[in-house]
């Protein structure tokens, strides 16, 4: 058989390739099967190392900082001075929780408030000058660790996760 067949034909990627029969009743291969579970397997411990990842990381920004918070002050450094509605409309939480992660990341001087631009009643948060220092320290340090980890790596195979990572993300 030559890669024509394998791959269903010239110009035809297979990456991207859905079954003919596809959806809810159709069968699914056990090779197929297996793999989805390798695949599940591997999200499920990927996801716990980056929850306990995140736990370390946010205790160097700053001792007091619980992960969740750790993860608003990235979007907030991510998105610009925002609102607390809206930052509560962001990560699907409600008022009250965003507005005491808020207040709690003020308290740390890790955020800071300020006027908003076009609404001189509301009031916007955005990383404080420690916020930045503090992100930028544990982004350096996390930046150098990762290149140290994939220096085994080839580039293509670099290229190849991130591509796949992004399909990933744009799926969830």
């Amino acid at each position: 058989m030559d890669e024509r067949d394998q791959t269903g034909g010239a110009g035809h990627d297979p990456r991207s390739a859905v079954p003919a029969e596809s959806g809810p009743e159709a069968p699914e291969a056990p090779e197929r099967r297996s793999a989805a579970e390798d695949v599940e397997r591997e999200l499920v411990l990927m996801f716990r190392r980056a929850r306990n990842l995140s736990t370390t990381v946010a205790a160097h920004v700053h001792p007091e900082l619980d992960p969740a918070s750790y993860s608003l002050l990235l979007m907030i450094d991510e998105m610009g001075p925002m609102r607390g509605m809206d930052v509560a409309e962001r990560i699907g939480l409600d008022k009250s929780t965003v507005s005491r992660q808020i207040a709690t990341l003020v308290q740390l001087d890790l955020l800071e408030r300020v006027p908003d631009p076009d609404d001189g009643r509301a009031r916007r948060v955005r990383l404080s000058e420690l916020g930045r220092e503090r992100l930028a320290q544990v982004r350096g340090e996390r930046s150098k660790h990762l290149r140290r980890e994939f220096a085994a790596w080839s580039t293509d195979d670099l290229t190849t996760l991130a591509r796949l990572l992004s399909r990933l993300n744009e799926m969830m």
